[in-house]
């Protein structure tokens, strides 16, 4: 396994820029952020490459709706443009999400579709949108990833807020380069039933993001059983990416050592205590 530092999470009384350094102090070269276009993409790949890391995952902040004919045009040119992007910099997985989400004044806003389309004509929609996207995901390296936005989160209704529908859109493309995350804060404020998720939906599963509820803190901040997760992913053989996608509760060194008791890089060496 490795983790993976979101730097719009931690470290937040400093620029975003100079975030990176103090993550590799701590040991965590796999870094994420939210919208490449929102930030200084250049600047911050350079920056991480210095440090021996790398920007690890993003996603595009205004790549409009696939749940929406209207923005067809548009859900293709900014995949294109994101592909490319993330190709020239070394970026190993974007996120694909079923409705463009926007933050008015510090609330994430599900931006409303362009006419009344049903939900049975949204879907379909989506469908045949990734399949146009996905033979453009073919001419790169790139993993594009769904992962299921729980709908208490955001004003405004996303399309694809189950890990139901987010495992059947998955399936439905049967491509090897799309895949899915399987994120506990989303899960267990949207539906929880985390170990039948995580079991019936593994084969599925190319990342894991933990952040407890309903704090979106570290692991041992609130009501998930943390400990429950760690052992049926050591269970089911699982090897991938620990998204940190949370915000620590104290400092960022001791969130570390709080997750680190959960889920230790190397899961044969894992300790049943809880993290103090």
């Amino acid at each position: 396994m490795h983790y993976t530092g979101y730097l719009d999470f931690w470290f937040r009384d400093r620029p975003l820029i100079e975030r990176v350094e103090p993550f590799v102090a701590l040991g965590i070269r796999h870094l994420n952020v939210f919208f490449w276009r929102q930030v200084p993409i250049a600047r911050l790949v350079a920056e991480c490459r210095r440090h021996g890391a790398q920007l690890y995952s993003t996603f595009d902040g205004d790549m409009g709706s696939l749940a929406d004919p209207g923005d067809n045009d548009k859900t293709y040119r900014s995949w294109a443009e994101s592909l490319e992007m993330a190709e020239r910099f070394g970026i190993s997985v974007l996120y694909i999400f079923s409705n463009q989400i926007e933050v008015q004044n510090g609330i994430e806003v599900v931006r409303r579709l362009s006419g009344n389309y049903g939900e049975a004509e949204q879907y379909a929609n989506l469908l045949a949108q990734t399949e146009r996207i996905l033979k453009l995901v073919e001419q790169t390296s790139v993993e594009v990833r769904v992962e299921c936005l729980n709908r208490f989160h955001f004003l405004g209704r996303v399309l694809v807020d189950s890990s139901r529908l987010a495992a059947d859109w998955v399936r439905r493309m049967n491509h090897p380069q799309f895949r899915l995350t399987f994120d506990t804060y989303h899960q267990q404020r949207g539906s929880g039933d985390l170990l039948w998720t995580l079991e019936t939906y593994f084969d599925l599963i190319s990342g894991v993001h933990i952040g407890d509820v309903p704090t979106r803190q570290e692991p041992g901040t609130g009501e998930i059983n943390f400990v429950n997760i760690r052992r049926r992913l050591h269970d089911l053989g699982y090897d991938g990416e620990i998204g940190l996608e949370f915000s620590p509760s104290t400092t960022e060194a001791d969130a570390l050592a709080r997750t680190r008791r959960l889920f230790p890089l190397h899961l044969d060496e894992e300790e049943d205590a809880p993290p103090a």
